[in-house]
């Protein structure tokens, strides 16, 4: 076992699970590997670790891959994943206010903006390179072209939403759990749309890592990949959903309640007043071969990116998803551990 141990870095939040059982279960342990799981503040500390070398690895919003590489917002950074953590897990909040005024999707919330002339919505999002940011886009074209006008976006870390929310600060929020279930349990907002159903197998977490990682210590990126792998396999396991929440609802990982964190992992997404949708997928560790980073999936997140005009084509060239998605190194992992099994007791 190495003498110094891998700076893993997550933010708190539910999807962070895969790093947590692997680390309480003995999976990097197991695989050789001393884990110091660090829990950081918001997405662009994670990114400027990752730059600067204070992290070696880290669960990131899929996008980041191409700010990191590009050097966009940062100094650029040579980065790749072989692990794509989970898919979904994401929802879209907005104020008991919002919620009282009749407000109900995108096209509301524009004509609400408009009526009370006061200047546009704040929507918080996670960080500019992620999801979040292309569902909130996503949400907003059916209120026409002026949406961008009416809606203005910050980025806030998720552990801040709810705070700034009840605060009135921000109008609504797209985050990742248990920072939505926490503002509609405490009456604070309510939740007109999850990712899983917006956007059904979007990618959400992935493993990153500076390619000169991976390869000056190949064997530790492997055995890496390959403990986290079978963590996934293990989160997404339904008898195990249950026992994730008091694990996550620990002090060192997201210091909340297990009552907030359980439903979602549950499949039972609570919208707000008194409203609880029933959604299997709302978080997916593993099924469906959600773990593979293959160059397809990059391919049409860089054109989602595109499109969203967070990416200028000239930049987004035909070569990147490859150089950034690395299926053949998830599958020496895979080989290393004989295939992602739910191992772990």
């Amino acid at each position: 076992m190495p003498a110094v141990p891998l700076q893993l870095g997550f933010l708190p939040l539910t999807d962070a699970a895969p790093l947590i059982v692997a680390q309480e279960h003995g999976l990097f342990a197991r695989h050789g590997l001393a884990v110091e799981l660090r829990r950081e503040v918001g997405w662009a500390t994670i990114r400027e670790k990752l730059v600067y070398g204070e992290l070696d690895a880290a669960a990131a919003p899929a996008p980041m891959l191409w700010s990191l590489q590009l050097g966009l917002g940062c100094a650029p950074c040579d980065v790749l994943t072989a692990l794509v953590l989970n898919l979904h897990g994401n929802a879209l909040t907005l104020s008991r206010a919002l919620g009282n005024a009749g407000v109900r999707d995108g096209s509301g919330l524009c004509a609400w903006v408009r009526s009370r002339g006061r200047g546009p919505a704040t929507l918080g999002i996670v960080f500019p390179f992620s999801s979040h940011h292309l569902l909130v886009r996503a949400w907003l074209p059916a209120a026409g072209a002026g949406a961008e006008r009416d809606v203005r976006m910050v980025v806030v870390p998720p552990a801040q939403m709810f705070r700034n929310l009840a605060a009135g600060t921000i109008d609504g929020y797209c985050v990742g759990e248990p920072w939505n279930t926490l503002a509609t349990r405490a009456g604070a907002g309510w939740c007109p749309v999850c990712s899983a159903t917006q956007w059904p197998g979007h990618l959400e977490k992935v493993l990153v890592v500076t390619r000169r990682f991976a390869e000056e210590r190949s064997d530790e990126h492997t055995a890496l990949v390959a403990a986290l792998a079978e963590a996934c396999a293990w989160c997404d396991e339904p008898p195990h959903r249950a026992a994730l929440a008091p694990l996550l609802a620990r002090p060192a990982s997201l210091d909340l309640p297990e009552a907030v964190i359980a439903p979602a992992l549950l499949g039972r997404f609570e919208c707000g007043a008194g409203q609880v949708e029933t959604v299997p997928d709302f978080h997916v560790f593993h099924r469906g071969g959600a773990n593979v980073p293959a160059v397809a999936k990059a391919a049409a997140l860089q054109a989602s990116l595109v499109a969203a005009g967070l990416l200028a084509p000239a930049v987004a060239g035909p070569g990147l998803p490859g150089r950034l998605f690395r299926e053949d190194l998830y599958r020496a992992a895979l080989r290393r551990c004989g295939g992602p099994a739910p191992v772990v007791p």
